[in-house]
């Protein structure tokens, strides 16, 4: 049957179930105050930050960002150590998975140096899902523990480069701009629609003076 004759009951039914809906939490990763975070995206490159920590280069690239079939998002981001023009650069990654409340619930990186992959443990949060106090103090733990875990791997290869030792600081860098520029917006109520009164079979509209 065309919707055009459907039973004024059953558009009132169709009306509420619009007023209930709730508009739906969101959580998302402002990439643009993260990249003004690390000195601004390159205007010619367009999706990479350049800066110094350290008296080494680094450069940062746009995050890939994914929802999670959970609410949440997950996060990777490519950090590489500019070696100079007649040296091949190292590069790290970073990734971040936050829950459907936006808080933090694991985080590992990598470091290629040279053909070889350094990769730390995977850190995970002991907040409980749905929580939120205490997630600050646990997101600080999890990049104090990323960190000293890729130093102490680091630290097995006997590196003496100084932007390759500082590289976990680099990691760190990036890990506390990214958590700074993740929000979450919790979800809110719709606004109800008017009441009407379904009008009777065969009457005729009512006209508006």
């Amino acid at each position: 049957m065309n919707a055009l004759f459907l039973a004024p009951a059953r558009w009132l039914l169709l009306l509420w179930s619009a007023s209930c809906a709730l508009l739906q939490a969101q959580v998302r990763l402002d990439d643009e105050a993260f990249g003004q975070s690390l000195g601004g995206w390159d205007v010619k490159r367009g999706k990479a930050a350049d800066y110094e920590l350290s008296g080494s280069k680094y450069r940062t690239y746009k995050p890939e960002v994914t929802p999670t079939p959970e609410g949440g998002i997950f996060v990777s981001v490519r950090i590489d150590y500019c070696r100079g023009m007649f040296a091949s650069n190292d590069f790290a990654t970073l990734e971040m998975t936050f829950d459907a409340r936006g808080v933090l619930s694991s985080t590992q990186s990598s470091i290629a140096i040279q053909g070889r992959k350094i990769t730390s443990d995977v850190m995970r949060s002991s907040v409980k899902l749905g929580e939120s106090q205490g997630a600050v103090g646990a997101a600080v733990k999890m990049g104090g523990d990323l960190v000293a875990d890729l130093t102490e791997k680091l630290t097995r290869e006997n590196l003496v480069e100084a932007g390759r030792v500082t590289f976990p600081a680099a990691v760190r860098h990036n890990f506390n701009k990214v958590f700074q520029s993740v929000s979450y917006s919790p979800p809110v109520q719709a606004p109800m629609l008017p009441e009407s009164s379904p009008a009777k079979p065969g009457a005729a509209p009512e006209i508006k003076k």
